[in-house]
């Protein structure tokens, strides 16, 4: 099954592409889509979509996991991050690919085995489950292939 990660954002959205064969885990690509700070955020969220579909299209997944709002500490931020992956899901889903909606509780305790894991160790699991010979940068990528796991 191969398995796509998705950590929403407007700037930056970390993604990642895993294959699970049996209980076998490989990483088959991870990174993040960039939108330009010089364009406006209908235009952001434009950008964003069709990069993601360009990825999708290129990997094929079996699933799109990507990882839910749940809270957020500047109001403003979490309004633009949800419409932004409320236009992801919607492009996913008119692709006709199964999507699964994981919290950021269940990525960590998925990941660390405790839901309050800080960004650092929920990082360094990341790469020990994964077999990397260092933590993925950025972090928005390292965080998508949590989420692709939280769901394998």
């Amino acid at each position: 099954m191969r398995i796509f990660g998705i950590d929403p954002g407007t700037a930056t959205t970390g993604f990642a592409v895993i294959e699970k064969e049996h209980s076998n885990l490989t990483v088959l690509d991870y990174g993040v889509i960039v939108t330009s700070k010089k364009l406006t955020f209908p235009d952001r969220c434009v950008e964003l979509v069709n990069d993601l579909r360009v990825l999708i299209k290129t990997h094929e997944p079996d699933l799109v996991a990507i990882e839910s709002l749940f809270f957020f500490k500047n109001q403003k931020t979490a309004f633009a991050v949800a419409q932004a992956r409320g236009a992801m899901v919607c492009a996913v889903a008119e692709m006709g690919i199964s999507i699964c909606e994981p919290t950021p509780l269940q990525v960590k305790q998925a990941v660390s085995g405790y839901g309050r894991a800080d960004k650092k160790q929920v990082q360094k699991m990341v790469q020990q489950i994964y077999s990397l010979d260092e933590i993925p940068k950025p972090d928005d990528a390292a965080d998508a292939l949590a989420v692709a796991f939280t769901v394998s």
